[in-house]
């Protein structure tokens, strides 16, 4: 967990809930972390990120700006979240683009969702409850709840109606 004098940036801007565990080598900024939350190492969560209770980010992620994870979502190691789908080093008229020259596109993962090790996410899409993103997969669509969805573009591997129950492992 990460103490004073250690080797995270935390920004005092950054809204901690109750019993986060935030380990080494991050750097979080302008963003909101729910309760009982884990952060791994080497992970970075920009400002406007949302990230729910219970969640579980693994090492080596990163959360952009206009990224909402809700409660009980897994993020395995490597998982890269976008939020541009033009992006630019620079305007037309070739100076530096800053913030007022581009839209930041939102990405909705909704509760008790699983993302693999080493996924992409392209913003503007939603992946709906308990989905889970195969490892690797490049997610280029909204992903319906209940499914399983994997490859590069992602396509539907499993489906599973949205009346499953949720089951939750939290008493």
């Amino acid at each position: 967990m990460t103490q004073p004098g250690s080797t995270s940036l935390i920004a005092p801007d950054v809204k901690l809930g109750r019993n986060v565990r935030i380990y080494g080598f991050t750097n979080l900024y302008g963003c909101e972390i729910g309760d009982d939350t884990k952060i791994g190492t080497f992970v970075e969560i920009q400002k406007g990120a949302k990230i729910g209770s219970r969640c579980k980010i693994s090492s080596h992620t990163f959360i952009c700006e206009g990224v909402t994870l809700e409660d009980e979502v897994f993020i395995g190691h490597g998982v890269m979240f976008t939020n541009d789908l033009f992006p630019r080093a620079t305007a037309s008229d070739g100076r530096l683009q800053t913030e007022a020259d581009w839209k930041c596109i939102p990405t909705l993962v909704k509760r008790g969702a699983a993302i693999g090790s080493n996924a992409t996410l392209l913003c503007g899409i939603t992946i709906g409850e308990n989905a889970l993103i195969g490892a690797g997969s490049v997610v280029t669509k909204d992903v319906p709840p209940g499914a399983i969805v994997a490859g590069n573009p992602a396509r539907i591997r499993e489906a599973h109606p949205e009346s499953q129950p949720y089951a939750s492992s939290v008493s």
